[in-house]
């Protein structure tokens, strides 16, 4: 018997925990149309989507939600955390509504550590979404100061709404910028 594995292969890996908003991101940003809806769990299989701006393009993959445990097989992380390892930069969306948004990022990096430590080194922006449901512009700097002290292998952290199409050409000019500079960095280290 052989048995094959499929990795992904894309530029960029949308993660975070179910009902972020990474699906309706990848709608947002690129002309995929994966399932959105309100439960978790929605995405039950990786969607691919091309961002583009002008002549460049990148690739990105929506992964469906990821949950403490992940890494051991708990909800679907295992059967997809091997497609991160095929992107060279993450896009961690994070549900500016929840409880405690930074306990979830630390969460699932925790979940790509246990994984694989060299997940962590890849190029993370933080993209706070939801962003329409925040009631006062107060309240929206103290969600995003939260993350102000957050690892060194954050790129960016955003505020968006996929949406209410907020913020997406900011996230896209940053992905687009990391990549560059990602790409320069792969080059110099041959």
């Amino acid at each position: 018997k052989l048995r094959l594995d499929m990795i992904l292969l894309a530029d960029v890996a949308i993660i975070g925990m179910p009902n972020a908003g990474k699906s309706s991101l990848l709608r947002a940003i690129t002309s995929a149309k994966p399932r959105v809806a309100d439960y978790p769990f929605t995405t039950l299989d990786p969607v691919l989507g091309v961002i583009t701006r002008g002549h460049g393009s990148l690739v990105a993959v929506d992964i469906p939600g990821l949950i403490e445990g992940a890494h051991e097989g708990k909800g679907l992380g295992d059967e997809f955390l091997k497609h991160i390892k095929r992107t060279q930069m993450l896009v961690h969306v994070v549900d500016s509504s929840a409880a405690d948004p930074l306990s979830r990022v630390k969460a699932i990096n925790q979940e790509l550590a246990s994984y694989d430590p060299q997940l962590l080194k890849r190029p993370q922006v933080i993209a706070i979404n939801k962003i329409d449901l925040i009631q006062s512009r107060t309240d929206l700097e103290n969600i995003r100061s939260v993350f102000d002290d957050i690892q060194p292998s954050v790129a960016g952290i955003l505020c968006i709404s996929a949406a209410g199409q907020q913020g997406l050409n900011d996230l896209i000019n940053v992905l687009f910028r990391v990549f560059e500079q990602t790409r320069k960095d792969h080059r110099s280290d041959k």
